[in-house]
């Protein structure tokens, strides 16, 4: 069976587009991923804020990152909490700078657990899980936003 020029012409053509797609876009399969670790004090009455500071572990550097945010609506106390995970679907250390939203409930009275899994505007996602310390009681909508120092 022959295949005339033009047909044959096209497929190489319509071959070489799709593998310069496969390799402009962005893939999970060529994202890294590293470890987080960082603090947050937050406290509120209905309308809460949160600060703290940590630390990013990527291909064996250390990258000091901020952490700043906001939260609205069933807001009460102040607490403390230390969070590790992993960051996963990164490229740079840079990926993990951005914001992140949630909607969430909890309660901390002495000491408690949290668990949560937070994604951002460039795709990369962070599991983590941390202990709390205070007294506070939420059911709100929140950001927050991880900057590099």
């Amino acid at each position: 069976m022959r295949i005339s020029h033009r047909i044959r012409a096209a497929l190489i053509a319509l071959t070489a587009v799709a593998g310069f797609v496969l390799l402009a876009m962005p893939s999970a399969a060529r994202a890294d991923s590293g470890t987080i670790a960082f603090s947050v004090l937050k406290a509120g009455w209905v309308i809460g804020g949160s600060g703290g500071s940590g630390t990013l572990f990527f291909h064996g550097r250390r990258y000091p990152v901020s952490i700043g945010g906001i939260s609205y609506g069933i807001v009460f106390g102040a607490s403390e909490t230390h969070f590790r995970g992993t960051v996963r679907n990164i490229r740079s250390p840079y990926d993990v700078a951005g914001v992140y939203g949630a909607a969430g409930a909890g309660a901390a009275v002495g000491a408690g657990s949290q668990f949560i899994v937070l994604r951002n505007e460039k795709g990369a996602e962070l599991a983590l899980s941390g202990r709390q310390v205070g007294l506070q009681i939420n059911a709100d909508l929140s950001g927050l936003s991880i900057s590099m120092r």
